[in-house]
C-alpha cells in the first residue's frame, strides 16, 4: 500500500504550519505567565501605595484579561488568522452580552465610580438609596451595610450611585444641635447660666469650634433656646443623649421648667 500520497502533504502541512502552532503556543504561554506577572505587580504596587483595596483587585483582574486577551489574540495572528474577523465577531458578541447584562455593567460601572470617588469606605456610617447603616462590604456588584438595628441590606450600586449620599463617618468632628424650652415666667439669665455649665463640666465638648447658646426663639408656649457644641464624630450621640438628660436634670434643680404644649379657650358668654 502506497502511503506516501498521505504522508507528502502532511509533511507539507507539518513543515509549513508546524513552526507557526509552535510560535502560537510559544507567545500564549510565556504571554499568559507575563500578564500574570504583570498584574501581579501592579497589584502590590498600588497596595504599596495604600490604593483602596476593592479597586486594588477589580483594576487587578481588568488588567490581566486584558492583557491575556491581547496575548491570545497575537498567538492567533502568528497562526495566520485574520484578526479582524475575530475582533468584529468579539464586539458583535460583547454588544449582545453588554444588552443583555445592562443593568449588572450599570452597578459594575457604579461600583468603579464609588471605589474611585470614594464618597465612603467601610467602616463608615452613611445614608443612601433611603437606607441608614454601616457599610460592611463593596462588591462590583452591591453595596452590603448593617443597620444600627442589626440587620443587613444590600444595595445595587447603580441606586448608590443614583441618590444623595450622606455620611456621617467622613469628617473628624460633628455638631450636637439642640433645643430646649423654658416657661416664660423662669429666670431666662438663670436658665443660660446652666446650659452653660452643663457645657463646662463635660470634657467631651470641643472648644474649637466654641459651643454656642442663644435664645432663638419666643414660641407659642416656650422661650426656645438654641444649643450647639461639637464632638468628636465616635462620640456624636453619646453626648446627644447625655445633654438631654443632664440639661433635663440641671433644670429641676434649678427650679427652671419645661411648658407643655398647651392652648387657652376663652369662652364669651352671649346675652
Amino acid at each position: 500500500m502506497d502511503f506516501s500520497k498521505y504522508t507528502e502533504p502532511a509533511m507539507l502541512y507539518i513543515s509549513e504550519y508546524g513552526l507557526k502552532i509552535i510560535l502560537a503556543l510559544t507567545i500564549f504561554f510565556i504571554g499568559k505567565m507575563v500578564t500574570k506577572r504583570a498584574a501581579a505587580l501592579i497589584k502590590n504596587l498600588m497596595i504599596k501605595a495604600h490604593v483602596d483595596l476593592t479597586l486594588v483587585n477589580f483594576l487587578a483582574n481588568v488588567i490581566y484579561f486584558v492583557l491575556l486577551i491581547v496575548v491570545v489574540l497575537a498567538a492567533l495572528s502568528t497562526l495566520g488568522i485574520n484578526i479582524a474577523s475575530f475582533l468584529a465577531i468579539f464586539g458583535a458578541a460583547s454588544l449582545a452580552i453588554g444588552l443583555a447584562l445592562k443593568d449588572s455593567l450599570s452597578n459594575i460601572g457604579a461600583a468603579v465610580l464609588i471605589i474611585i470617588f470614594r464618597p465612603f469606605k467601610v467602616g463608615d456610617f452613611v445614608d443612601t438609596a433611603g437606607v441608614s447603616g454601616t457599610i460592611e462590604e463593596i462588591n462590583l456588584f452591591s453595596t452590603i451595610m448593617a443597620t444600627p438595628d442589626n440587620k443587613t441590606i444590600m444595595i445595587p450600586n447603580s441606586a448608590v450611585i443614583g441618590s444623595n449620599i450622606i455620611n456621617f463617618s467622613n469628617k473628624p468632628t460633628r455638631r450636637v444641635t439642640l433645643t430646649f424650652g423654658i416657661d416664660y415666667g423662669d429666670d431666662l439669665k438663670l436658665a443660660k447660666e446652666v446650659l452653660w455649665q452643663v457645657i463646662k463640666e463635660d470634657e467631651r465638648v470641643l472648644q474649637d469650634p466654641a459651643p454656642f447658646v442663644a435664645v432663638a426663639d419666643l414660641a407659642d408656649n416656650s422661650v426656645n433656646f438654641e444649643f450647639r457644641v461639637w464632638v468628636k464624630t465616635e462620640e456624636y450621640w453619646a453626648v446627644h443623649f447625655d445633654m438631654i438628660e443632664k440639661v433635663k436634670l440641671a433644670f429641676d434643680a434649678n427650679g427652671i421648667s419645661i411648658p407643655f404644649p398647651q392652648m387657652n379657650i376663652h369662652l364669651q358668654k352671649k346675652d
